[in-house]
């Protein structure tokens, strides 16, 4: 998370292992939650708790910025695992426990996205109207992270024959982010001559 945007973009097309699905929606839940940071910020006026908002945003815009750096590492290991000799009688389980692994942190990003899709929607209720453009996109991108997220999720517990309790956790975080983000961009289609920027 060191790099420059454009390299990041540049090893995403590369034929590299990582970074890939998880740390795009890794990403992609930052600059969500970096986004309700910024209108948080800009509302002060209308919106009494805009400091803890901004606040958690980027407490949240951290921790998903450093799982795009452990989703690369946890795909590596699953990788690593997959190339074991046949002949090695832990294989198995170390494929299985690297798939737990690789599991988690797409678990723990929808879960951050969940919660800034809420954050959004408040920032764009209550916050600075000017900025109403800047929550909507926060939520949908949130929206969209959590949704991949909870994919990828699946995906690590189909192959490892995980706890489906993962699945199941992530596609509740999912759930709760697409109707949040889905009624604040039907809320802007239907203002009609609204003032927003962003």
């Amino acid at each position: 998370m060191d790099q420059p945007v454009g390299q990041f973009l540049d090893q995403l097309a590369a034929r590299i292992a990582a970074p890939s699905g998880g740390g795009g929606a890794a990403v992609t839940a930052a600059i969500a939650a970096g986004l309700v940071a910024m209108v948080a910020r800009f509302s002060d006026a209308q919106l009494p708790a805009a400091v803890g908002l901004a606040d958690r945003a980027d407490l949240l815009r951290r921790r998903a910025a450093a799982l795009a750096d452990e989703d690369a590492s946890a795909y590596q290991a699953v990788l690593d695992a997959y190339a074991l000799p046949a002949a090695i009688g832990q294989r198995r389980q170390r494929i299985r426990e690297a798939l737990q692994g690789a599991a988690a942190i797409p678990l723990e990003i929808a879960e951050i996205a969940a919660q800034v899709a809420d954050m959004a929607r408040l920032a764009e209720a209550e916050g600075n109207p000017n900025l109403r453009g800047d929550a909507t996109v926060a939520a949908l991108l949130a929206d969209a992270a959590a949704r991949c997220a909870a994919c990828l999720v699946d995906i690590n517990v189909d192959q490892g024959a995980l706890d489906p309790d993962l699945s199941r956790r992530a596609a509740l975080s999912a759930a709760a982010a697409h109707p949040v983000a889905r009624q604040i961009a039907t809320s802007i289609h239907n203002t009609p001559n609204q003032d927003s920027i962003g």
